[in-house]
């Protein structure tokens, strides 16, 4: 039987799909963590490039799960996440370089907030130029009335933050999620595929009363859609397609028919803008048409939450100001 040492503490998931060397120092950066109660699970989705033949000796706290397709982000995680044992489900991306005590401090963190059930890290841009200004990849995920999520601090210089902050979910390039909440709401919505099902399902825990907050000093340095590139058409055409989804299947059933007007003026906004943006209108228009199209089998399929509209309107941004991706508000934690 085990005894309480022997459980893990973290049980991280890495999803690979032709990650290349940047899964090789995700790997090695994460066997080199100071706080080694986690168990690792790396989940190759069908790879053809040769990533795991790259990695190093790995220890027993490692398992390989070879899904054989690419099955994607969330199914991928949640794969593995059905054999975790750990009391948090850590999400990394293979392209996310942790510190050393990156575990440790988000360790620290569950002492800290006992009644938090999602972590996020201060997410720093990698391999910037020779002599560039460092620079954040995220500070948290924001979800705006208008449907519209964005990591707060992207692309801004990186600046000292001493406490640990409130927001509204974690990026899920390197998150952890307490795994009872996690379980609650079934694990990432496999629909999804990628991109935008970290903002899912931090909606749907908010619903359920969870909250979020950003580890001041839990750093991981993230290339940043390194492996599906930067505004490919993959990821303009998920990341809309998704967005709406979003939406549809996890906003409280009030403010969804609300504020859709609001939504839809958004989305049309920026189906505009992408009309300006060299190879961003006809993924944009795909996933917008898409999006609308499944809309109707996501509210068949929505589930109840005891938390509705009063518990999530305070959370979300409604200045369309704020929308820039511009630093968090740090402001003390309740």
């Amino acid at each position: 039987m085990d005894t309480a040492s022997d459980i893990p503490f973290f049980s991280v998931i890495i999803v690979n799909y032709n990650g290349g060397d940047y899964l090789r120092r995700a790997v090695a950066a994460l066997a080199a963590q100071d706080f080694t109660r986690f168990e690792a699970f790396i989940v190759d989705n069908g790879s053809t490039d040769g990533s795991l033949a790259t990695l190093p000796e790995l220890d027993a706290r490692f398992t390989v799960i070879e899904a054989g397709a690419n099955l994607g982000f969330a199914a991928g995680n949640n794969l593995a996440a059905r054999r975790a044992r750990g009391n948090w489900i850590v999400a990394l991306n293979p392209d996310a370089f942790a510190r050393p005590d990156w575990l440790r401090a988000l360790h620290r963190a569950t002492t800290r907030h006992p009644f938090v059930t999602m972590l996020g890290s201060m997410q720093i841009t990698a391999d910037r130029p020779p002599g560039a200004a460092p620079t954040f990849d995220g500070t948290g995920d924001e979800y705006s009335i208008y449907g519209v999520a964005y990591r707060a601090g992207y692309g801004q210089a990186v600046r000292t933050v001493t406490e640990d902050f409130p927001v509204f979910g974690p990026c899920a390039a390197a998150a952890a999620y307490r795994r009872e909440a996690f379980e609650a709401v079934g694990g990432f919505d496999e629909r999804f595929f990628c991109y935008h099902e970290d903002v899912d399902l931090a909606l749907k825990m908010r619903r359920l009363g969870g909250r979020a907050v950003q580890v001041h000093d839990a750093v991981v340095h993230h290339v940043g859609s390194g492996i599906t590139g930067t505004a490919s058409d993959f990821a303009v055409y998920h990341g809309t397609r998704n967005r709406l989804w979003t939406w549809f299947s996890s906003m409280p059933l009030g403010l969804m028919i609300g504020l859709l007007p609001v939504t839809l003026a958004a989305n049309l906004a920026l189906l505009l803008w992408s009309a300006v943006r060299s190879g961003r209108f006809r993924p944009t228009a795909r996933g917008l048409w898409h999006g609308l199209r499944g809309a109707p089998a996501m509210i068949r399929t929505r589930r109840a939450y005891p938390k509705g509209s009063r518990a999530l309107w305070p959370v979300l941004v409604k200045r369309p100001s704020r929308l820039t991706g511009r630093l968090n508000r740090v402001q003390p934690l309740p």
